[in-house]
């Protein structure tokens, strides 16, 4: 990717205070690089800055060994039909580019001990079946009802997220009756809407069983976020052509277009502000970069605790808002190489969703698993065969295959090793990483015990790693907690009050990619004050029939 146009390290370019630029991009998550790729479509300059020594954020690969691993997208849901809203949406950002590769009829597997409960792509496949495993009248009739809350909700969200793009003189007018429908689903648990539902605890465990994808179990995470992951794949998941890093690399050639550039290892700061008036950047280094607009992708906390001077936080009434909300959940990644391939270990597109035998209570196996770790089972294990779903995978590392395992991990655990530098943290630590990917390994063989003895390579990332590269404060995976009261939060939104400020991100809409990439167009529907989702989605769809 460092060679890819568009993409520069700034240890190597120096920029100065005369290069003029249209807007600063304050990382290169998904939402900054969207924000970034609309505005260039636009003809406008952009400079968008990632402190990692890799763009992409959530969607950056690392290689290590001769092999490469993805860290954050492991499936996508809505891009596996042309006219699907998030395949027009990328098909626009990255000029059509942009390839995905279906996972077949079957995307999810979820796991309790020896029990096998498929997700099958299709409302319809999929609710028919979970009542094959569910034959009795009541459960049926439960699993029915899901889906339509499911579908209710989400369509209730498109005014809910619409609103906050909206200028706020229009939103006190119209705002709270544009939240309202999708809040009656938002404000409460998912639990306590299943349980409306079903009494059958085995049947929830399997309904919330994709919790993994939002970090919050039943009992606390908003049933807005789990309805809006459950649709996300209800039409089945696919997986990007060549990795997720293609998904940066052709986002950069639409930047690149336009003159713009991101540039890596190219940490912000502070925001520069005068007169209560974002005016550019000041990066690690000293120098200062300016621009009309500046749009974060840094994360909600990081830009109100962190980049905006602090003497300005206090007068703004910023540390009372931020206090209000709180990160997610941190985890750990294993990662791991084997040098066959994905045929000859029989490896499959499915992900796995494991968990502990006949328990089905995702929040009790948590709160266990927290309490004694020692002496608990994994309460949630997820393993991806990224190898398996990239067509192109073979071309690019003939002879090799990849897994991914991720679980739950409190920051806590690691808070003593805070402070020391990647690859150099001490024999603890690595003797603690090292239990922990035994244990992990252990998980995985006994679904796939061909792979016993056939590890080429593998380690282990905490959330000390998330805080370095992907610089949260608590090493969480995905920004603010999705639970109800997130979504009550109305100054979660692109417009900050800073003039010419502005965030994007998965902390302005929802977790995962989908969640961050509707937030950059939010972002610029904000700024511009015109519609980018239509705007890009009517221009794709055009373009995609003049290639038919």
């Amino acid at each position: 990717m460092a060679q890819t146009r568009g993409i520069h390290s700034y240890k190597q370019h120096q920029l100065t205070e005369d290069d003029h630029f249209d807007a600063i991009v304050i990382g290169s998550g998904i939402g900054g690089m969207a924000c970034a790729a609309l505005l260039a479509r636009d003809g406008e300059k952009v400079l968008v800055l990632e402190k990692h020594y890799t763009a992409g954020g959530f969607t950056h690969v690392f290689k290590r060994n001769g092999y490469e691993w993805d860290v954050g997208i492991h499936y996508i849901g809505g891009v596996n039909h042309p006219k699907a809203m998030l395949y027009t949406l990328f098909h626009y950002l990255s000029q059509g580019k942009m390839q995905w590769e279906d996972m077949g009829p079957v995307y999810d597997k979820v796991l309790f001990g020896d029990e096998v409960f498929e997700f099958r792509k299709g409302p319809e496949n999929f609710a028919n079946t979970l009542k094959t495993y569910f034959p009795e009248a009541k459960d049926q009739r439960a699993i029915d009802q899901y889906l339509d809350l499911v579908q209710q909700a989400n369509k209730a969200s498109t005014n809910f997220f619409t609103e906050k793009a909206m200028p706020p003189a229009m939103s006190s007018v119209v705002g709270r009756k544009m939240r309202k429908p999708f809040l009656q689903f938002a404000s409460q648990t998912t639990r306590d809407v299943l349980e409306e539902l079903t009494s059958n605890e085995r049947l929830i465990g399997v309904l919330t069983a994709q919790f993994g994808d939002y970090g919050v179990t039943p009992g606390s995470s908003s049933f807005g976020i789990h309805a809006l992951v459950a649709n996300h794949y209800l039409h089945g998941a696919a997986f990007p052509v060549g990795g997720s890093a293609r998904i940066a690399e052709t986002i950069a050639e639409t930047i690149a277009d336009a003159d713009g550039m991101i540039l890596t290892n190219a940490g912000v700061e502070e925001i520069i502000v005068e007169g209560k008036k974002a005016v550019g950047v000041r990066m690690a280094d000293g120098r200062t970069l300016h621009a009309p607009l500046i749009i974060s992708s840094a994360g909600v906390l990081n830009t109100y605790k962190r980049l905006i001077p602090t003497s300005l936080q206090d007068s703004l009434k910023l540390p009372a808002k931020v206090q209000t909300v709180k990160p997610s959940v941190a985890h750990l990644g294993l990662y791991i190489g084997f040098k066959e391939t994905t045929v000859d270990l029989g490896l499959q597109k499915a992900n796995y969703w494991i968990y502990p035998a006949g328990k089905y209570n995702h929040d009790q196996n948590v709160a266990a698993y927290l309490a004694d770790p020692e002496n608990s089972e994994f309460p949630i294990v997820y393993v991806s065969f990224p190898s398996a779903k990239d067509p192109e995978w073979e071309a690019r590392y003939p002879g090799k295959s990849t897994v991914d395992i991720i679980t739950l991990a409190p920051y806590d655990w690691f808070e003593k090793w805070e402070g020391t530098k990647w690859k150099r943290r001490g024999e603890d630590y690595d003797a603690f990483k090292e239990a922990l990917s035994q244990k992990l390994l252990e998980v995985l063989y006994r679904y796939e015990p061909q792979l016993r003895g056939k590890v080429d390579h593998y380690e282990l990332s905490t959330p000390l790693s998330t805080k370095d590269f992907v610089n949260y404060e608590a090493g969480e995976i995905y920004g603010l907690e999705h639970d109800p009261n997130r979504f009550e939060q109305t100054f979660l939104r692109p417009q900050t009050p800073i003039k010419n400020l502005y965030l994007t991100g998965q902390d302005i809409v929802t977790a995962g990619i989908g969640g961050a990439l509707m937030a950059g167009f939010l972002t610029i529907s904000a700024i511009k004050k015109r519609d980018y989702v239509s705007k890009a989605r009517k221009a794709a769809l055009q373009a995609i029939n003049n290639d038919q």
